[in-house]
């Protein structure tokens, strides 16, 4: 044997050096001398030139040795699969051949733990299928040096015969567990830990633009500016520099097999191997960046090969010029290339995402993540082995010319990796998912109980700012408010240590209820003092948070109301979170009519709802407080400017001129014409001056109109013509209820709060009547007793020179109550807060409690009516 090691070189120094006159004879030469192998491992190109120039004196030794691997149609080479004489890497039933899959006994290209055949790295002991021509056990290739008998007989046919053995390998692999606990036992980390994601954002820039010759950019491409701020951080250059050489070293790895034809899985072994003290998502991102390496130099010098003279020479080596003359047929096998890319760069993301996940909300044993971190070893292991894949594909094209790249073959290879990878990014996406939504409702659980801390009465804060960046914005990375007067954003700190009014809504917020707001709003403003006037109105927006981004539709309804507030609003619905919105609506009991919750300069509730307050007594009601509101209600008594101040100052001169007043309503036009006709009979007959206006009814907005459109042609009485006054008369209305549900005071014993009830009884069946003198009310009354009062006018008109008009009216009236007792109802919808019981105002008794489908057949209906 020493003596065959010192005589080889010299034997063959003549066929190296001579000249190529006679190529036949060279190759003969070379095929029936064993030790040819091992000398011309430092000299593959003379060997390659003498078997190239008569391909024929190659092919045919080869044809008398099925065994050995060769480019030939009807002969099976390296990992072909054929039935009949097994050649090298053939799956053959039976007597194993060279290179079959054998128990034991590893072939060529077999993926096979400890044993592997042409060029793999040698975990145990080599088996059969090392390289070698002639004699077994010689030239089997280390991790580093491909094998030199695929370096003799490399050409284009060579390496498709390689990547479709592959394509056997990764589709007929009968046995996963047997690879991936090949994988783990590679997998041996050794504690240390570093954030990938500054090395992933330049992987993903270079990827993206060597990419963009095929129109492929995937979303979110960093600007320059932003890749240089996350990436020229000193800790994430030291992280750089210290991973230099390992990527490096795999990028080596990727190249050197890759030219040298290797078994994809043996590669991607090796740099498991390599990769092993690393956690998964290091090693995902350490290959990607010394792929990204490769491919980022290959596509830099295909774009500026032709202005760039260096670059030039340097594409020129490698053949850039050519493969980018048939871009043509090149154009599947780039796109199979581009789509497999992303694919690799979604599963590379989508596992990096997995390792940022707050272990503060969520633990490994959250099936979702556990059942991730499961899979996500066989994730790591597709997607470099992917890499692999490509580097193959890559260093074709460069070595073997554009004519490799003409057939579909290899394009359908690398889209059925794209087509598992994608399946492995759906199946960790949909994970993730399922983490994202565990985490969000543990984070959502905190902050509700965060907010009902915060808001907890007994709890006394500084200023205010820690409640309102609860409720609005916590960060302090953007400005959340926008001020309606100078349309410019601003912090919160413009509410610091200042009364704030909270106004929560809907986007379904009527013209009329913001044109009340904001006169009420100004006329506060011009009349408080300067110590009451340290207090801001915030808008609050409330919206559907299930779909996300908003629908164009229900953006450009919120750009439009923002476009009309005078206040500060908040710029984005969107930065009122989910536990907010919760809290807002169970503490606060909001649904979608619009409340008004106001806090006092350090952050505590001093009223739930101040809008039934804003609605009755305007103004006068600051600072709109609970207290406030208690002592308003103890000044106030049953009369009529109680129901129409601040919205029609006709009635209000009526009222100082001391005449009859009839206040009625309803949507039955034969009511109306009998009512107002009787009652103008009534009134010639006792000569007193009596005026009748016509409210409208709290829904039904449509019959209304033609109600009031009949009463204005025919001249039966006086009718708001502004839809806005009737939908303010019965929210004031609605809102003097609701003030006394809201205080605890909606079964008070007093006169006031019955008649309020009785009316909005009587406005949810037929017609009613309001008449009083001046601003004395005399009688409230429904239409089942009013229009026989007015009736009867002969029966009691003897009293009225004794008791006077409303005295008289007032009797007769009682009597026809006392024997006909209309049912009294209240119906609240589900978008209200509803009490538990109530007492009826006729007779005092708890009222039963039913549910109730109710349509009025009127799509519009008042706006903003509570019922």
């Amino acid at each position: 044997m020493d003596q065959q090691k010192k005589t080889t070189p010299v034997s063959l120094q003549a066929p190296l050096t001579g000249p190529m006159s006679n190529p036949t004879a060279a190759a003969q030469t070379l095929l029936h001398n064993p030790g040819a192998v091992q000398a011309l491992i430092n000299n593959p190109g003379a060997a390659a030139r003498a078997l190239l120039g008569n391909r024929g004196a190659t092919q045919q030794p080869f044809l008398n040795n099925p065994g050995v691997s060769q480019p030939h149609l009807g002969v099976p080479g390296v990992g072909q699969q054929h039935l009949g004489v097994p050649g090298v890497g053939q799956q053959h039933l039976g007597v194993p051949g060279v290179g079959q899959q054998h128990l034991g006994v590893p072939g060529v290209g077999q993926n096979h733990m400890g044993n592997h055949g042409v060029d793999q790295p040698h975990m145990g002991y080599p088996g059969v299928g090392q390289q070698h021509v002639g004699l077994p056990g010689d030239g089997h290739a280390s991790i580093n040096k491909p094998g030199a008998a695929l370096a003799l007989t490399m050409n284009p046919s060579d390496s498709r015969t390689l990547i479709r053995g592959d394509r056997g390998s990764m589709l007929s692999m009968s046995d996963d567990n047997v690879m991936m606990n090949q994988i783990l036992a590679t997998h041996a980390p050794d504690g240390r830990e570093f954030d990938v994601r500054p090395l992933l954002y330049l992987v993903e820039d270079i990827l993206n633009r060597a990419t963009q010759h095929v129109d492929f950019l995937v979303k979110g491409t960093l600007s320059q500016a932003e890749l240089e701020e996350r990436t020229q951080q000193a800790n994430h250059i030291a992280m750089l520099e210290a991973l230099t050489f390992t990527i490096d070293r795999i990028a080596c790895e990727l190249a050197y097999k890759a030219l040298g034809g290797s078994d994809v899985h043996a590669t991607t072994t090796a740099i498991f191997n390599l990769l092993s003290s690393y956690a998964w998502d290091a090693k995902l991102v350490l290959s990607l960046s010394a792929f990204a390496l490769n491919y980022g130099e290959f596509w830099l010098l295909a774009q500026i090969y032709s202005t760039n003279q260096l670059a030039k020479s340097m594409a020129l080596l490698k053949q850039l010029p050519t493969l980018l003359e048939h871009t043509a047929p090149l154009k599947p096998r780039f796109d199979a290339l581009n789509n497999l890319i992303r694919t690799m760069m979604d599963v590379t993301r989508c596992v990096v995402q997995f390792k940022d996940l707050p272990s503060t909300y969520i633990s490994p044993d959250v099936p979702a993540l556990a059942t991730a971190m499961t899979f996500i070893p066989t994730a790591v292991y597709w997607t470099i082995r992917s890499m692999v894949a490509c580097a193959t594909q890559i260093s074709s094209l460069t070595s073997m010319g554009h004519e490799f790249g003409i057939s579909t073959t290899e394009s359908w290879e690398l889209s059925t990796l794209a087509h598992k990878l994608r399946n492995i990014h759906d199946h960790l996406t949909k994970q993730l998912n399922f983490c994202y939504l565990y985490i969000d409702e543990r984070r959502d659980v905190e902050t509700y109980q965060m907010l009902l801390n915060l808001f907890d009465p007994n709890i006394l804060h500084i200023d205010n700012m820690r409640v309102l960046k609860a409720l609005i914005y916590a960060k302090d990375d953007k400005l959340p408010l926008l001020d309606g007067s100078t349309k410019r954003e601003v912090s919160l700190d413009v509410l610091r240590r200042k009364s704030v009014l909270l106004l929560i809504s809907s986007l379904e917020f009527s013209n009329d209820e913001l044109a009340i707001l904001e006169q009420i709003y100004n006329d506060s403003r011009i009349h408080a003092t300067r110590l009451e006037s340290q207090y801001e109105v915030v808008w609050i927006p409330v919206v559907d948070r299930s779909i996300i981004p908003l629908p164009e539709e229900t953006r450009t309804k919120f750009e439009n109301l923002l476009s009309t507030m005078p206040w500060y609003s908040v710029k984005d619905p969107l930065l009122i979170e989910k536990p907010v919105i919760r809290f807002i609506k169970e503490f606060w009991h909001f649904r979608t009519k619009p409340i008004l919750v106001v806090l006092d300069p350090q952050g505590k509730v001093v009223s739930p709802n101040a809008i039934h307050m804003m609605w009755i007594w305007g103004s006068t009601a600051f600072p709109f407080t609970s207290m406030r509101e208690e002592a308003l209600w103890r000044e106030e008594t049953w009369r009529l400017d109680l129901l129409v101040d601040g919205i029609d100052p006709l009635i209000l001169n009526w009222i100082k001129e001391g005449k009859y007043i009839f206040l009625y309503g309803g949507d039955n036009i034969d009511w109306v014409r009998r009512f107002t006709t009787q009652a103008r009979i009534v009134a010639t007959a006792s000569r007193i001056p009596l005026e009748m206006v016509y409210v409208g009814k709290s829904n039904k907005r449509e019959q209304v109109k033609k109600v009031t459109g009949v009463i204005n042609a025919d001249k039966l009485s006086y009718a708001w013509q502004d839809q806005a006054m009737v939908w303010f008369f019965w929210t004031r209305l609605e809102s003097m209820l609701f003030s006394k549900i809201q205080l605890g005071r909606a079964d008070d014993q007093d006169p006031m709060m019955q008649q309020i009830k009785k009316l909005l009884s009587y406005d949810r069946d037929g017609g009613w009547a309001v008449l009083s003198q001046g601003s004395n009310i005399v009688v409230n009354g429904h239409s089942t007793t009013i229009l026989p009062t007015l009736g009867g006018y002969d029966e009691w008109k003897v009293n009225v020179a004794e008791k006077g008009f409303d005295m008289s009216f007032k009797e007769y009236h009682d009597k026809l109550h006392d024997v006909a007792h209309p049912c009294c109802r209240f119906e609240f919808p589900t978008t209200i807060r509803i009490p538990e019981s109530m007492r009826c105002p006729e007779c005092l008794r708890l009222m039963e409690k039913f549910n109730t489908f109710l349509c009025c057949h009127d799509e519009k209906g008042i706006p903003g009516s509570l019922f």
